[in-house]
């Protein structure tokens, strides 16, 4: 491992890193050339063509800035490997992962590929449980260049969706029961579960420089308590763990109301958290206001293991065609970035995506679809890092 002992972690920027404490003689090895194993998973649909993407970027800012290599293992997972062995993530690539610095995926799953229950079969759910990464962290920012279907200016949306990612509704997942006339999936909110994302939430704001419209560092916890007795237990527990925070300003507010706030008045907030399924969908939402969620990248954090993913499909029309934007993927090679330390090299990434898009190199059409295709992006990210 590239770490000798994790002192938690640090949000920096749009992304966050992990903070280290190392020897003087690991520090000295880490410094000449500084090594991480990561796991990469191609994905399924159009996941091959931006892990390829992703991957020039990599290699050109590890070129350009020197310091660091990145050491990649590839593993098979999602809908295709369920097709030819009826499952969608072998145990021995878990273990790769827990042995790595950090998992690489690109989307996973396929449409017609489905249990017998007809949920989605190829997906990688598990990993979340199976790794305790109990934070997905997406930020939602309007970058250069992208003509927005709200009328907003790039830096006045910039915020980051904390999502529960081992609790909610979603741990219901293949565990529902019933007849063919009913049926009942269960949520689960536990003090520990939501303690430790609250918390999290708030050392994320804390590193961060405030929302876009007052610069004001500020949380807020989105819920359904006045309906569900589960959300209204999440409620009280962010307001306990609050208390410890009292230099983020902190509200509440309803996930019906969040639908139309982020729509209405996005430069307010900074960071937003809650159950897992609402966080699903109001991310995406906040996908929307930006550009799309092609546009949009993700981290899933815990105290021992994360893993970097798009947040959208794999889009199986667009497999092979050279058409797929592979924006969202390359802002997920710098999460990672950051992940591991390299914030230098993060933040060149983020340069040279907004330079490509704010000076028109790389041009989206309204359907997210690049000009010059999915490797011409990458090709002019590349060539962009260290001008910004």
């Amino acid at each position: 491992m590239a770490y000798a002992e994790s002192g938690g972690l640090r949000v920096l920027g749009h992304g966050y890193a992990r903070m280290t404490q190392m020897t003087d003689a690991a520090l000295s090895s880490h410094d000449a050339v500084r090594s991480y194993q990561v796991v990469v998973i191609r994905g399924d649909g159009i996941g091959p063509e931006l892990i390829d993407a992703a991957m020039l970027v990599l290699d050109a800012v590890s070129q350009k800035r020197g310091g660091f290599e990145l050491v990649f293992s590839e593993h098979e997972a999602g809908a295709g490997l369920f097709l030819k062995e009826g499952v969608s993530l072998r145990p021995e690539t878990v273990a790769a992962v827990k042995e790595a610095d950090a998992l690489f995926k690109a989307p996973v799953g396929l449409p017609d590929v489905r249990n017998a229950d007809g949920t989605e079969a190829g997906l990688l759910g598990g990993l979340r449980v199976g790794l305790d990464t109990y934070a997905n962290v997406r930020p939602v920012r309007l970058l250069p260049g992208i003509d927005a279907p709200i009328k907003a200016e790039p830096g006045s949306i910039d915020y980051a969706i904390v999502r529960e990612n081992t609790e909610g509704l979603y741990l219901s997942r293949g565990k529902g029961v019933g007849t063919s006339e009913v049926m009942i999936d269960t949520m689960l909110i536990s003090r520990k579960g939501t303690e430790r994302i609250a918390r999290f939430a708030f050392e994320l704001a804390r590193s961060r420089t405030g929302a876009p419209e007052d610069g004001r560092r500020r949380v807020t916890c989105v819920d359904k308590a006045n309906v569900l007795s589960s959300l209204a237990f999440f409620r009280q527990i962010f307001d306990e763990v609050g208390v410890d925070y009292p230099d983020i300003e902190q509200e509440h507010l309803y996930a019906d109301a969040a639908a139309q706030a982020l729509v209405q008045q996005p430069g307010h907030y900074d960071v937003l958290v809650m159950e897992n399924l609402l966080g699903d969908i109001l991310s995406d939402l906040g996908g929307a206001t930006v550009g799309g969620i092609g546009l949009c990248c993700s981290a899933n954090v815990g105290e021992e293991h994360a893993y970097f993913e798009p947040i959208h499909g794999s889009a199986p029309t667009l497999a092979g065609l050279d058409q797929a934007s592979p924006i969202s993927q390359i802002l997920t090679a710098a999460m990672m970035l950051d992940h591991l330390g390299e914030v230098a090299a993060a933040e060149s990434i983020r340069g040279a995506v907004d330079v490509v898009l704010g000076d028109g190199v790389v041009v989206l059409d309204a359907s997210g679809r690049p000009n010059g295709g999915t490797m011409a992006v990458a090709r002019a990210v590349a060539d962009a890092i260290g001008t910004s």
